[in-house]
C-alpha cells in the first residue's frame, strides 16, 4: 500500500489526512493472503465487521473503487476473485463468509449488481480490454438471472425482500418492505440497477466490436428508462418510488432509494435536477450534517437506526456520482465535503471508521444497528461502506 500511503499526503484538506491515512491501513488490514475459493489476495469487509470475516456485496465495489488508482492489481484482483465465483445460471452471491475454517455463502439469492462501474472505472484509467472481456460474459449471464428470476409483472425488476426479509436489496430492515402484501411488483432500486447493467452491457459490446448485441442492450436499457420515468416518478414528492406505493401517500416512504434513477442516469434531467433540489439539497429531508440519511428527517418512520435514518458513507459517494451526470457538481462538492468533513470529525474522536454515521453529528452510541441481536452497534473498523479516497478523489476533481 506504498503508493496508497505516498499519495494520501497531497489529498484533501489537511484535516483530512488522518482520517485518510487510516482508511489506507485499515485497506491493508483488510487485506488476506490467497485461500480457496480464490486465486488472489482478497480483501476482508472490515476487520470490526461484526459477521466477518466475509467477502463481497456491495461492500466489494466499493473498496475496489477506493484502491484502483492507486493499487491497481490489488483492485483487479478483487473482481477477479469476486467474479470467479458467478454459478452457471448467472448468480453472483451475495456475501461470502469465512467462519471456522468453512467457507459458506447463497446461491439463493443475489445482491445489488453495484461491481460493473468499478470494472467501467478501471478500464477507463487503463484500457484492460482483457477485464473488460471476462466482465461482459459475467454481466450478460447475470442479466439473464435477473431476467429469469427477479422479473416484475408488466415491467422493472424486484428484490426478493418483497417476500423473505433476507436483505437481498443490501437494506437491511428497509422500511419500504413494511406492511407490503408480496407480490412481483417493481421496485425502484432493482430497476435502476438492472437497467445499469443494460447501460454497461451495451457500452462493453461496443468496445468489444459486438455491434448487434450493442444495439440489442440499447434498446433494453431505452425501455426501462422509459418506464422508470413514466411509472416511477412521483410529482409530489419530487422522488422515484416502488410500484405499489408512486403516488399512495398512506404507503410511500421518503427514502434514498427514491435517488437511485438519478445515481444511475435513468431519469430526466428536469426529474433529476428535482430529486436534487427538492430532496438531496432540502435540510428538512436530506441535506443534514452527514448528508445522505437514508431516510429523509421529515418522514415520520424517521429513526436513529440502521437503515432508517443513519448515514451511509458509499451511499452518498454513489448520490454525488449521480450527480455529476447530470452536471450538478454544485451537489455533489456540498454533499461529499460535508460527509468527508464530518467523518474526519468522528476518527478524530474515535480512532475508527464506522459503518454508518450519525447523520446530525451526534454520538455514535446514539445510534441503534439491530436492536433484536447481540449486535446492536454500527461496526468500528469497517472498510465496506467507506470508500474515503474515492470520495475525496471526486471531490477534488470537481473543485
Amino acid at each position: 500500500m506504498r503508493n496508497l500511503k505516498q499519495q494520501v499526503f497531497a489529498m484533501g484538506k489537511p484535516e483530512w489526512r488522518s482520517m485518510l491515512e487510516y482508511t489506507v491501513e485499515l485497506h491493508r488490514k483488510c487485506t488476506r493472503e490467497p485461500e480457496p475459493p480464490f486465486s488472489y489476495p482478497w480483501e476482508e469487509i472490515g476487520t470490526g465487521y461484526c459477521f466477518g470475516p466475509a467477502f463481497g456485496h456491495i461492500d466489494l465495489t466499493h473498496a475496489t473503487l477506493d484502491t484502483l488508482r492507486y493499487q491497481p492489481i490489488h483492485a483487479k484482483n478483487q473482481l477477479l476473485n469476486y467474479l470467479s465465483l458467478q454459478t452457471a445460471d448467472g448468480l453472483i452471491p451475495g456475501c461470502i463468509w469465512f467462519r471456522g475454517g468453512d467457507v459458506k455463502w447463497s446461491t439463493a439469492k443475489g445482491h445489488p449488481p453495484f461491481w460493473p462501474v468499478a470494472v467501467q472505472d478501471f478500464h477507463d484509467l487503463y484500457e484492460d480490454f482483457d477485464l473488460i472481456r471476462s466482465a461482459y460474459l459475467a454481466l450478460v449471464r447475470q442479466i439473464g438471472w435477473f431476467e429469469t428470476n427477479r422479473k416484475a409483472d408488466n415491467e422493472g425488476y424486484y428484490y426478493i425482500d418483497l417476500w423473505k426479509k433476507v436483505w437481498e436489496s443490501g437494506v437491511d430492515d428497509g422500511i419500504r418492505y413494511d406492511n407490503i402484501t408480496p407480490g412481483p411488483y417493481a421496485c425502484v432500486d432493482a430497476t435502476a440497477h438492472v437497467y445499469q447493467m443494460y447501460v454497461y452491457a451495451a457500452k462493453w459490446a461496443n468496445l468489444l466490436d459486438l455491434p448487434a448485441e450493442s444495439g440489442k442492450w440499447q434498446i433494453r436499457a431505452k425501455q426501462l428508462a422509459e418506464f422508470i420515468r413514466g411509472a416511477l416518478f412521483d410529482e409530489e414528492t419530487a422522488l422515484f418510488h416502488d410500484s405499489w406505493s408512486v403516488g399512495q401517500p398512506h404507503s410511500r416512504r421518503l427514502t434514498f432509494e427514491g435517488m437511485w434513477p438519478m445515481m444511475v442516469g435513468a431519469a430526466t434531467a428536469e426529474q433529476a435536477n428535482r430529486v436534487i433540489d427538492e430532496n438531496l439539497l432540502n435540510p428538512d429531508r436530506f441535506f443534514t450534517a452527514h448528508p445522505v440519511p437514508t431516510i429523509a428527517l421529515e418522514d415520520p418512520a424517521f429513526e436513529l437506526r440502521m437503515w432508517r435514518g443513519p448515514s451511509w458513507n458509499s451511499i452518498t459517494y454513489w448520490v454525488a456520482r449521480g450527480c455529476t451526470l447530470y452536471g450538478r457538481n454544485d451537489a455533489a462538492l456540498a454533499i461529499l465535503e460535508r460527509a468527508i468533513d464530518h467523518t474526519a470529525v468522528k476518527f478524530a474522536e474515535t480512532g475508527t471508521l464506522w459503518e454508518f454515521y450519525h447523520p446530525h453529528g451526534g454520538l455514535q452510541a446514539e445510534l441503534q444497528r439491530k436492536p433484536y441481536t447481540a449486535f446492536n452497534q454500527p461496526c468500528r473498523e469497517y472498510m465496506g461502506h467507506n470508500p474515503m479516497i474515492a470520495m475525496t478523489d471526486l471531490w477534488a476533481s470537481l473543485n
